[in-house]
């Protein structure tokens, strides 16, 4: 059986990836949707690291956003997707890449416990802005708590340098630069280009899915920076 592990992001939770671990459930394929939040960089690529290692081969790992510097750090994977994510090298971080836009600094909230959260208002423009309204809602509501550091963590592996990898721009991300996602795609052995917002998985996830069913039952590596522009 195939199986797809998908990574969340800062303030996320598995839940923000419900349609899309459906609709590839209902395929047959095996579906795992680790929690991060463990405090760390490296707590988080350990939680996803053993999910990995639980499941059946092939293992197709999608990392969005920070979920990116989680999956450079795991092991075993058949393919890796970076959606609108952090492809690091050695020494560098997400927050060393100046991964987040202003329009994100702009949305943190600084609590009295140490922990970042993001403004509901803001967070609707700057990660869901091309959501219909209701699912926007709905995404904003799941947003979590952030413990701080997380964006500064280094991989201690580099997974892309030997796995077959898959970049997705989102063209239209209000919250990482698009410029910055072309550079980081640069790494990778395929490149996809969607005119979507942060979150895809949210607005669009048929774009998700369709991506993974095409990728699961291949797993051939394309030739490099190939770029496909899916204009949605």
């Amino acid at each position: 059986m195939a199986a797809v592990v998908l990574v969340h992001g800062l303030y996320h939770r598995p839940e923000h990836f419900a349609v899309v671990a459906e609709r590839l459930r209902t395929d047959g394929t095996k579906v795992a949707v680790p929690e991060l939040h463990r405090g760390s960089l490296a707590a988080d690529t350990a939680a996803v690291q053993a999910v990995i290692d639980a499941l059946p081969e092939p293992r197709v790992v999608l990392g969005h956003s920070y979920g990116g510097s989680v999956i450079t750090g795991v092991r075993g994977a058949a393919h890796l997707v970076y959606l609108a994510a952090f492809v690091l090298d050695a020494g560098e971080s997400a927050a060393s890449l100046g991964g987040a836009s202003q329009q994100l600094k702009d949305a943190i909230v600084a609590e009295p416990d140490g922990s970042t959260t993001l403004h509901p208002g803001l967070a609707v423009d700057t990660l869901y802005g091309d959501c219909p309204g209701p699912l926007a809602a709905q995404a904003v509501g799941l947003l979590r708590a952030q413990a701080p550091g997380c964006g500064r963590g280094v991989p201690q592996h580099h997974s892309w340098k030997k796995t077959p990898s898959t970049y997705v721009i989102c063209a239209q991300d209000r919250a990482i630069d698009p410029g910055l996602q072309r550079t980081m795609a640069s790494r990778c052995t395929d490149v996809r280009e969607w005119q979507t917002g942060h979150s895809p998985f949210v607005g669009q996830p048929d774009l998700t899915v369709e991506l993974l069913r095409e990728l699961l039952p291949t797993r051939i590596a394309p030739s490099r920076n190939q770029v496909v522009t899916i204009t949605r």
